[in-house]
């Protein structure tokens, strides 16, 4: 199997990487979850995490999921970086939608070296954040991870600012982008249906006429957003 700029297999990198989404997500990554994401059977899973096991890049609790050692954890942010890199990249310097760019990203990812990353880096100005929000970790292996909570837990009557949405789903993208809903809009939440109805906010200081927004909850389980104590008006 090819190996990857740091030395590591695609596979590898992209198992890395999984786990590393899926307990940034709250709590260590199951293995049927890990077969979701991959889309790959659960027994070639199971694999694959004893390999990465006795190399040292996992901890595996049986029916408990699996854990990132050190090592792991730096091999999984060297492959975030180059990802979200990429991504920002790919929107800010050649033009792509913001709902185009994960597929793209992943394929570059594997063959991008470390030195093509950092000349994107310096050339970006060294962000902080890829077009969808999510935190670009340094090239030292840190990174800044927000307590951002989901839309769906934001009072009736609160500022928020939307930080963050999952970059995998360019269908939920387009239409995030269509409402005008991207990094950095403040919305007040002033309407909830109860029994996990939709919630209506307010977009703030917006150009558009018709700023409020209807969002499913499912759809709300998807925008982090960080409170703020920022006055309408």
């Amino acid at each position: 199997m090819a190996e990857t700029p740091v030395g590591f297999s695609r596979s590898t990198e992209d198992y890395l990487k999984t786990i590393y989404g899926l307990e940034s997500s709250g709590g260590p990554a199951l293995t049927s979850a890990i077969a979701e994401v991959l889309e790959v059977a659960p027994p070639s899973v199971s694999g694959m995490i004893k390999r990465l096991s006795e190399s040292g890049l996992v901890e595996h609790a049986p029916y408990r999921g699996v854990q990132l050692t050190n090592a792991g954890r730096r091999a999984a942010l060297r492959v975030v970086r180059r990802h979200r890199i990429l991504e920002t990249y790919l929107t800010s310097k050649l033009g792509y939608d913001w709902d185009s760019v994960h597929e793209e990203a992943e394929r570059l990812e594997h063959a991008a070296s470390d030195d093509l990353i950092e000349r994107m880096a310096m050339a970006l100005g060294n962000p902080q954040y890829d077009p969808h929000g999510a935190p670009i970790p340094t090239k030292d292996g840190e990174i800044e991870e927000p307590e951002t909570i989901a839309l769906v837990d934001v009072a009736v009557g609160e500022i928020a600012e939307l930080r963050m949405v999952g970059d995998r789903d360019p269908d939920v993208l387009r239409y995030l982008g269509a409402l005008g809903l991207k990094p950095g809009v403040l919305f007040e939440v002033v309407g909830r249906q109860p029994f996990r109805g939709p919630i209506t906010i307010r977009v703030i200081r917006s150009t558009k006429k018709d700023t409020d927004q209807v969002i499913g909850n499912e759809l709300a389980q998807l925008l982090h957003c960080l409170v703020t104590e920022e006055e309408v008006g």
